[in-house]
C-alpha cells in the first residue's frame, strides 16, 4: 500500500487544476464547503461531479443527473473485470476499499503494475487512498477560492490533468503498434461525437467503447479464441 502511495504523488499535479475547477464550479453553484467535501470524498469521480455540476439546477434534475453520472462511470465495469486477478482475492474492506477509490489513474498504475509481475493487491488501495487525498485537498482549495482564482477558458493551466491521463498510458504499452490502435480509435471516435454537437457524456461513452471493443477483439484475436477470425 504504501509503494501505490508513493506512485501515486507524481499524479498530484496533474490533479490539481481539475480538482479546483470542480471546487470553483461547486461554490458557483451555491453548494456549501461541507456539501462540497460530501460529494467530493464519497463520489471520488470528477467527470461525474463535472457533468452533475453542469446540469444542476434548483430543484435539482435528480434523475438525469443520475442517468448521466451512470453513463459516465459505466467504464467502471471492465476495469473491475480487468483487475479481477487482485479483486478475486480480496474480502471486507479491503475490497471495498479498493473499488471506492478505483479511478482511471489507479486503474492504469495498476495494470502497468500486473504486467510488470506484481502480485500484491495492495498496490491497488494504495494508489487509489493517495490520489483521493490529493482530489479532495484539490477541491476544497478551489471552493475556498471561489473567485478569487481568475484563470480564462483555454488557459495552459487546464491541460496539465489531460496531460496526467497521457503520462499514464506510457507504461501500459508494451511496444507494439498494435496496441496503441484501441487509444487512436477511442479519441478519434470521441472527437468526432463532440464535433458533431453530441452532449456531455455521449462522446466519452462512445469513444469508451469503441477503444475497449477494438481492444477486446485484438486480445481475442490474438490468443486464437473459438470464433475469432
Amino acid at each position: 500500500m504504501w509503494r501505490g502511495f508513493v506512485a501515486s504523488i507524481p499524479l498530484w499535479v496533474g490533479m490539481l487544476p481539475f480538482g479546483v475547477v470542480i471546487g470553483v464550479l461547486s461554490a458557483a453553484k451555491g453548494l456549501s464547503f461541507l456539501e462540497t467535501a460530501l460529494m467530493t470524498s464519497i463520489v471520488f469521480a470528477g467527470s461525474a461531479q463535472l457533468v452533475a455540476l453542469e446540469m444542476w439546477a434548483d430543484p435539482a434534475p435528480i434523475l438525469a443527473a443520475t442517468v448521466a453520472t451512470l453513463v459516465v462511470n459505466i467504464r467502471m465495469a471492465p476495469m473491475g473485470a480487468a483487475l479481477a486477478p487482485w479483486l478475486d482475492r480480496l474480502r471486507g474492506w479491503r475490497l471495498w476499499g479498493s473499488l471506492a477509490t478505483l479511478v482511471d489513474h489507479s486503474f492504469a498504475m495498476a495494470i502497468a503494475e500486473q504486467r510488470a509481475g506484481g502480485r500484491d493487491a495492495g498496490y491497488l488501495l494504495g494508489n487509489g487512498i493517495g490520489i483521493w487525498i490529493s482530489w479532495v485537498v484539490t477541491v476544497l482549495a478551489g471552493h475556498l477560492g471561489g473567485g478569487l482564482l481568475q484563470v480564462p477558458p483555454g488557459h495552459p493551466l487546464f491541460f496539465a490533468s489531460i496531460a496526467a491521463f497521457l503520462s499514464i498510458l506510457v507504461p501500459l504499452w508494451r511496444g507494439a503498434r498494435v496496441d496503441a490502435l484501441p487509444w487512436v480509435v477511442a479519441g478519434l471516435v470521441a472527437l468526432a461525437a463532440h464535433r458533431a454537437g453530441w452532449p456531455v457524456p455521449l462522446p466519452l461513452l462512445l469513444g469508451t467503447f469503441a477503444g475497449a471493443g477494438l481492444g477486446a477483439w485484438i486480445e481475442m484475436r490474438g490468443r486464437g479464441a473459438p470464433g475469432w477470425k
